[in-house]
């Protein structure tokens, strides 16, 4: 039987037990167990992997720890919720706003695991996968791939190929998966569901795209920073992007990565939010396809912009900006003065003025204060 999903699929149950064993035997790997060995000793983990019977025990053993091992050392305090919403053991298609490359995943992963919850499939650019060891990590943590480059042609029938992988992960394997809204994380801390999205989504199918993403179950997830801890690197690439296209150097998907993980992120909060089942049908069926589609995305956008955790960063952000008090009652003199200092810290570096990565470090805090409450950009 034709696997036709081979190209982009992460690994089945019987690939995983030769990753695993490719995993605990490469050098690299052993090393970065390190990292988790006040957890489970080297020992331990090579038992643990010799005794797996399924990913899931693999993403409990490893995955989990790691996952905590970032927390305890970046995060202050991690709330997260919205478990209440999902039904055991009903597939979701998560729609997700998109900060960090690992971390956004991780952390939702993380929640299934600590509930004993299934986890969920997630996308990932194959622009991220730049080594044999990463590939094998990301397919045994079910992570398929999303393929951004090739001539249109192949552009266009690799959409379909992914449209169709989602729908049957869903409908037939009764996986969840999860998404980001856009293409890429956000960079300017504005949320915004991409209505390409949605179309690819719904080209599964000859039917009518809302009664196929109906079908979907679509279901916004929300997580807000009170740090981000790629906010010197988006504000860089911002201004340099002013002029000319930002080309990334190689590598720096890689970094972007490991600062994500190991950057300080102060608090974050993780929202799982209600299915969008109902509120589908709310969409006036005269209008056209692509309004349609419009219509859905803000449905999205809406949920995430109310399940979005405003933090003091975010309403000092906005008053720096605009020379206002408007939110002066949620910080105080001490915390402002110490977010400037943070800020300028941020701001040094070699091939950007300082006052043009402040506007843009400025504006990655300010905007979800925007989306909130409907102001302009």
């Amino acid at each position: 039987m034709e696997d036709t999903f081979l190209p982009i699929r992460h690994y089945n149950e019987r690939e995983a037990r030769f990753a695993w064993k490719y995993l605990i035997e490469n050098e690299d790997f052993r090393k970065a167990l390190k990292l988790i060995e006040h957890k489970a000793t080297l020992e331990q983990m090579e038992a643990e992997f010799a005794s797996f019977n399924s990913t899931y025990e693999f993403q409990l053993s490893v995955a989990k720890r790691f996952i905590e091992t970032f927390v305890e050392k970046t995060v202050s305090a991690l709330d997260m919720r919205g478990l209440e919403n999902l039904q055991p053991d009903v597939p979701y298609l998560f729609v997700a706003n998109h900060r960090d490359i690992v971390m956004d995943t991780a952390l939702l992963q993380y929640y299934f695991l600590t509930n004993n919850r299934p986890t969920s499939k997630i996308a990932f650019g194959n622009n991220l996968i730049s080594m044999p060891l990463l590939d094998a990590f990301a397919k045994l943590n079910k992570m398929f791939i999303v393929k951004r480059d090739g001539s249109i042609r192949e552009k266009l029938a690799n959409s379909k190929l992914l449209s169709e992988y989602i729908h049957y992960s869903l409908t037939e394997e009764k996986s969840s998966v999860w998404t980001a809204q856009r293409n890429g994380r956000t960079k300017d801390g504005i949320d915004k569901t991409q209505q390409g999205l949605l179309k690819m989504l719904s080209e599964c199918s000859s039917d009518e795209p809302l009664s196929v993403l109906k079908g979907l179950n679509i279901t916004p997830v929300t997580i807000s920073y009170e740090y981000e801890p790629c906010d010197k690197q988006k504000a860089r690439e911002l201004a340099l992007s002013e002029e000319t296209p930002y080309v990334k150097q190689p590598g720096e998907d890689f970094m972007s990565m490991q600062q994500g993980i190991f950057g300080y992120k102060g608090r974050i909060t993780l929202v799982i939010g209600k299915p969008l089942v109902e509120q589908i049908d709310t969409i006036d069926e005269t209008l056209k396809i692509n309004d349609k589609l419009t219509e859905l995305a803000h449905l999205i956008d809406k949920q995430i912009y109310a399940d979005y955790q405003l933090y003091g960063t975010n309403y000092m952000a906005y008053d720096i900006l605009e020379n206002s008090k408007t939110f002066s009652d949620k910080y105080d003199e001490k915390q402002l003065a110490d977010f400037k200092d943070y800020l300028k810290k941020q701001s040094d570096v070699p091939d950007v003025s300082e006052e043009k990565m402040m506007n843009y470090l400025l504006h990655i805090y300010a905007n979800p204060v925007k989306s909130a409450h409907g102001l302009t950009y």
